[in-house]
């Protein structure tokens, strides 16, 4: 594979003579030169000019190698750039034909082991959601300490195991935005500002925010069965780990439904298990709630991961954003 500005070879017509190409980043290009007879160099350089076609366009990184792969087997030159949505692969206009017969024959001969190849580059939003989500929590916490009683507010609105399994659902919602103090506050904004618009880059605004709650409530909910008793949590470090968990899921199912080695698919899940590790082991932490956001979320992001290549659209992701909005104001209301 021939890149900008470097030189490359492919087989002569025999073992000792190579022939030069250079590109000078342009479609058709050459060198000339002659033999150095004073030179060291055993291999001649002869002239040769070029035009390069596109052959395919907006493949996947690992497609434009096993492409490569493909017709430098075959000895045909062969050219990739980068562009918007994906990578050009240029082949000489005269080699177009057996360029693309030898694609359709690897395609043919490994039909039946090739990943589908139809799954897009993901797209990424910018956005700062997740620093207007940690002024919301800021918002909680300065109400709450400075207009109610912060450990009657604990006792009612936090994750009780008992009160959850008796029916006061509302508690897996209401307890993700208590925090005891300002560090345990402070911890995640950070947090939540990071990873939440980490997520809602992949995923969209409402998608995201949509499934950070659910993984919240989800984690408070099976942490409540485990426990069973009158364990109590409170804060919004289950939401985040379970942030944490769709971005590893979702990355980590990308990398399943595209061609490649499978061990690098888990890379990412990986990655996850070790920031859980890290930050959601510490002393005074509920270890089990942040594990179960983090499972939770790697569900939900592996679940998106495998249906949706890129954001949804504007009017889905309004819907998604009201939903989660709509059920932070029913827990309050009903917790009140």
């Amino acid at each position: 594979m021939f890149l900008d500005n470097t030189f490359g070879c492919i087989p002569g017509p025999s073992p000792c003579v190579e022939k030069k190409f250079v590109f000078l980043n342009c479609l058709s290009c050459g060198i000339s030169g002659k033999p150095n007879v004073g030179s060291s160099s055993a291999f001649p350089i002869t002239l040769v000019v070029c035009t390069l076609v596109i052959l395919f366009n907006g493949l996947l990184n690992e497609e434009v190698k096993i492409y490569g792969l493909v017709l430098s087997s075959t000895g045909i030159l062969h050219h990739a750039r980068k562009r918007h949505g994906g990578w050009d692969l240029l082949v000489e206009s005269s080699k177009y034909e057996c360029a693309l017969e030898a694609i359709e024959l690897y395609l043919l001969e490994n039909k039946e082991r090739q990943p589908d190849f139809e799954y897009k580059e993901q797209v990424y939003q910018k956005g700062f959601s997740g620093i207007w989500a940690g002024i919301i929590l800021l918002i909680f916490h300065v109400v709450i300490t400075t207009c109610c009683d912060s450990q009657m507010v604990i006792r009612e609105y936090g994750s009780s195991a008992r009160h959850i399994l008796r029916g006061e659902v509302y508690r897996c919602v209401t307890s993700l935005m208590i925090h005891g103090d300002t560090p345990h506050l402070v911890s995640n904004m950070l947090g939540i500002a990071v990873f939440g618009t980490a997520v809602c880059s992949i995923t969209g605004l409402g998608v995201g925010w949509f499934m950070i709650l659910m993984a919240g409530m989800a984690g408070n909910m099976l942490n409540a069965v485990l426990y069973g008793t009158d364990h109590l949590s409170i804060g919004a470090s289950t939401a985040v780990f379970g942030a944490i968990g769709i971005m590893g899921g979702c990355q980590s199912m990308i990398k399943i439904l595209q061609p490649g080695p499978r061990i690098k698919a888990f890379l990412p899940f990986g990655a996850g298990l070790a920031l859980l590790g890290f930050f959601g082991s510490s002393l005074h932490t509920d270890l089990t709630a942040h594990l179960f956001g983090f499972l939770a979320g790697a569900v939900l992001g592996g679940i998106h991961g495998m249906f949706a290549g890129q954001p949804l659209t504007k009017n889905p992701q309004a819907a998604f954003l009201v939903a989660a909005l709509t059920i932070l104001a029913v827990s309050w209301l009903q917790a009140c």
